[in-house]
Order: structure tokens, then sequence, then C-alpha cells
């Protein structure tokens, strides 16, 4: 008998979604850095077993939508709840609700199986830990309720374990030796936009987006050649930094962990091209695989 089935994940931003997929899946597939709207797209991630075939989606926090970028991230949560065969929804400790009403009513009244995982649980004490439960027992009647560290790895093999259980009987969707539905480009992309997220402040991780032009893969190297958009010449200054040391920190620390990914060297080029307002502009944002509508 095979198992396999689609496995998403949902919750507020900076729950902790992307540390549990990365934890399931053993590969760093979802960028994680502490600030909030780091995943934009739904990324999947694919474990494989003999007898199963379990497929993770991590998806953007939920928000309200302030511009069109976000409306387009908003559509992927929603897209979450078409294909799930288990949802897994996320909270930290002290959280107390969803940040939209409607999402929260469509997990209340699923009908298909909900694990509700109060994560964080290294930064609270039993005292706590119990009225959380409490708490979301009562909010959740309909979901299974794990104390969880995505971090720390506490109870993360227990709910895996009851996922594989709660899976559909089914064949494998994608081939067995896949681990995303990603291409390799998307990688270098959410890479180097990783390092961005840490290294700079205020709006300007929010203004970028990363397209990577070329991937040539050799024997023994991979070349690559991307260009960070921003939308301000202000922000082009800012990213480059004084005698372009900022970029090539970004490019020097962007490139350590793509060679860890792909297992081969890489060489990366590096450019910044003003982009006007594309977080606004729909044609822009179809072009980086936002708008699905």
């Amino acid at each position: 008998m095979h198992k396999a089935g689609f496995v998403n994940i949902i919750g507020n931003p900076n729950v902790g979604k992307s540390t549990l997929m990365n934890a399931f899946v053993g590969e760093k597939l979802s960028i994680i850095t502490s600030k909030a709207q780091t995943t934009r797209h739904r990324i999947l991630g694919i474990v494989n077993g003999e007898d199963f075939q379990m497929i993770l989606s991590d998806t953007p926090g939920i928000i309200k939508p302030a511009y069109e970028l976000q409306e387009s991230m908003m559509d992927f949560v929603k897209s979450a709840f078409d294909d799930a065969d288990v949802l897994l929804y996320m909270v930290e400790i002290g959280e107390q609700e969803l940040k939209d009403e409607a999402f929260f009513r469509k997990i209340t009244n699923s009908k298909i199986p909900v694990l509700l995982l109060l994560n964080k649980i290294d930064k609270s004490d039993q005292q706590q830990l119990e009225a959380q439960v409490q708490l979301w027992t009562e909010k959740v009647p309909n979901a299974e309720i794990y104390p969880v560290s995505a971090l720390e790895g506490f109870n993360v093999r227990e709910i895996f374990n009851r996922i594989i259980e709660l899976l559909p009987e089914s064949p494998a969707f994608y081939p067995k030796d896949q681990l995303t539905d990603k291409p390799e480009r998307f990688f270098v992309n959410e890479t180097i936009r990783e390092k961005i997220l840490m290294h700079y402040k205020k709006e300007i991780p929010y203004a970028v987006e990363i397209d990577t032009e070329e991937f040539f893969e050799e024997e023994h190297i991979i070349r690559m050649r991307a260009v960070i958009m921003v939308e301000r010449e202000t922000q082009k200054g800012i990213i480059i930094g004084h005698k372009g040391a900022a970029l090539k920190r970004v490019g020097v620390e962007a490139r350590k962990d793509l060679e860890l990914f792909f297992g081969k060297q890489v060489h990366l080029e590096l450019y910044v091209k003003v982009n006007k307002n594309w977080r606004s502009d729909q044609k822009q944002l179809k072009r980086f695989g936002y708008n699905q509508k």
C-alpha cells in the first residue's frame, strides 16, 4: 500500500512554518529569517519514503494585503485550502487568533484533518503551555493539538509520523527523486533574497525582487548571473553600499550557501537595477510568478 498527499502549512507570519518544513524535508528549501513576509510564494517540499510521498507546502504568513504583491501572496494561501489532504495550522506560544477571520472559519469548518501545532514551546513554561492548549482546544475543536519546537526538533518526528498515518492511499504524484516543484533558479533567487533580508533594514528587503538571468551548469562549476531589482535609485545606492562593499557581502554569502545547496563550485555575478513600482505592476508580478489568476 502506497500513500501520498498534500500537506499544507498555514499560519500568521513568523510562526515557524518554513523552519518546520525544512525540518521535515531535511533541506533548506524555504528561506528563514526573523523578518515578517519572508516567504512570498507557495513552495513545495517533497519527502519520499518507500511507501509514501508527502508533499509539503509552505505558504506566506497570513496578513491583510496592502498592495498588489501582498494580494497575490494571499492567493497562494487561499489555494492551500483547495488541495490539502492534511492541514497543519501553526501558531506560536502567546498567540490568540489568526489575523483573518474568514481563514479562521475555513480552518474550524475543515472537513480534512487539521493538526494544530503550538510552536516555540522552548520559550514557555508548563503553566503557559497548558493555558494555551486549553485556549486552542476551545477555539479549534476539530484539530489535534501538538506542542512543538520546530527549531529544537521537539515533537517533529511524532508529527511527521502522524501525518503519514493520515495520508490517503495513492500512487506518488512526483518522481521519487524529486525534492521540490521549483526550478533551480528559484533557489538562487531565494538565497540572494535571504541575504538581503538579513543585511538591510526598513523597506529595502520588501522592495527587492531577484531575477536569475543566466544559469549555466558545467562539469565542475555553475555560472550564474542575477539581477537585484529595486524600486528607486536611492535603494540601488543602499544595496550596493560604499565602494560596492554591501553588495559584495551579499554575493559572497549567497555563493557559499549555493555551493552547499548544489554541491559544486559556483560563480555568481550580481547586478542592481531600478525597476520602478514593480510591486504594484500586474505585468511585472506575473513575470515573477506571483499572479496565478
